[in-house]
């Protein structure tokens, strides 16, 4: 139970690691606009709204990534042949992103792939327990 509830916190931490990563990336390709605060919520829906289909996409890139990584490290970690820590690394990370595209405007493929994608920590899970 303590190597599962281990394997979920690193699960977490190494997603967040590749989201954070690849969202930074895509924050140099398309960059905040000039002088836009922090904290303004208004100028940052702004933002995401005119933000290139690409821009949305590295941000799909990056769910991916932190799902493959999460599934797969929560599973190394839990060391017990069970998807249970990749699977509530999944649910976690998807609960995020939910709550992000309802708060901020986002397309209707963005949400399909937003969910659809967490479900690659099941693929992080089986190559967690591959012996090649």
């Amino acid at each position: 139970m303590l190597r599962t509830i281990l394997g979920v916190i690193a699960g977490i931490i190494a997603g967040s690691v590749c989201v954070w990563g690849v969202e930074t990336l895509n924050h140099i390709l398309h960059p905040y606009p000039a002088g836009m605060k922090a904290n303004d919520m208004e100028a940052f829906k702004s933002y995401i709204e005119n933000l290139p289909f690409l821009g949305k996409f590295m941000v799909i890139v990056g769910y991916a990534l932190g799902a493959l990584v999460s599934g797969f490290i929560s599973t190394k970690i839990a060391k017990n042949g069970k998807p249970t820590a990749a699977i509530i690394c999944g649910v976690i990370f998807l609960s995020f992103t939910i709550y992000n595209m309802v708060v901020l405007p986002t397309p209707i493929w963005f949400w399909v792939l937003g969910i659809l994608v967490w479900g690659l920590v099941l693929v992080g899970y089986r190559l967690a327990l591959s012996k090649k």
